[in-house]
């Protein structure tokens, strides 16, 4: 029987600058992608007479927003016809987190389901429904370290791969990203982004105070727990710390793997933690 596996890589955004709103509604926006490979959701795609879909996550087996079914969705009526599939999701990237796993799912079923049933649609294509489902989504069809502009569709990948250990700390705290963006005034970023292609490394010291996150302000002064986590991963060693996406996840760059496990010590048992100390 017919069986794929994929992994569907989280992400963070190392600076998010809102430049402006646009007359759509969306805002452009400047960031830096960089995918967390080794925290990943797991989709399995099998044989099946219909359309079935299960998750160890059991509200996702009946959210009306769940874009793994709405990718699904969107392929059938591109072909015109049924797409009978299962499709088991194991889901480790924590939901609403800034960590783009929901993002990161629908890019990974719109890259599976293309193989699966060798449907031969388009790269060009595929973005357009990447884009559709979601800002972020179009970052994961490919997941490398990639600037992104315009709503975060237009994107330039980057060489650059950081080799320091990244703790990502998650308090558990849901943060609605249309709250978050109704509290952002846009304005013109003072951050030059091509430094993620000009440079051959990243000199974390360099973007300290330099390299900002516009939603760090409002999501800081609205929940103080995640301004705390901030400041930990910052006392306890960690050369670079921001808030990622709209949040609510922090993450801290660790010049050694000690530092960033003696850190965990001091963070509530109950927070999501991940060390990713592969480059």
């Amino acid at each position: 029987m017919k069986n794929l596996v994929f992994k569907a890589p989280a992400k963070i955004n190392l600076g998010l600058n809102i430049v402006s709103k646009r007359s759509d509604g969306f805002h452009n926006l400047e960031t830096f992608f960089y995918p967390i490979k080794a925290l990943c959701d797991i989709l399995i795609f099998e044989e099946s007479n219909s359309f079935k879909f299960t998750s160890n996550n059991s509200n996702l087996n009946k959210e009306p927003d769940n874009l793994i079914l709405k990718a699904h969705s969107l392929i059938e009526n591109f072909i015109g016809k049924q797409l009978p599939v299962k499709i088991t999701l194991t889901k480790n990237i924590p939901i609403g987190a800034g960590l783009g796993g929901g993002s990161s799912d629908a890019a990974t079923t719109l890259i599976a389901l293309n193989k699966f049933f060798n449907l031969k649609i388009e790269p060009i294509k595929l973005n357009q429904f990447a884009l559709n489902l979601g800002s972020d989504v179009p970052f994961f069809l490919k997941s490398k370290p990639q600037i992104g502009y315009s709503r975060g569709e237009i994107l330039y990948e980057s060489q650059i791969k950081i080799t320091h250990p990244i703790l990502i700390v998650n308090p558990g705290i849901h943060i609605s990203t249309k709250e978050a963006f109704s509290n952002i005034t846009p304005k013109p970023s003072k951050f030059d982004y091509n430094y993620f292609i000009t440079s051959k490394k990243i000199d974390f010291n360099q973007l300290n105070g330099k390299l900002t996150n516009d939603f760090e302000k409002y999501v800081f002064d609205s929940y103080p727990e995640i301004l705390e986590i901030k400041q930990t991963l910052l006392k306890h060693g960690a050369i670079f710390s921001q808030m990622s996406g709209t949040g609510s996840t922090v993450y801290g760059i660790f010049n050694n793997i000690k530092n960033a496990n003696d850190v965990l010590e001091k963070l509530p048992v109950k927070y999501f933690k991940f060390l990713s100390n592969i480059p």
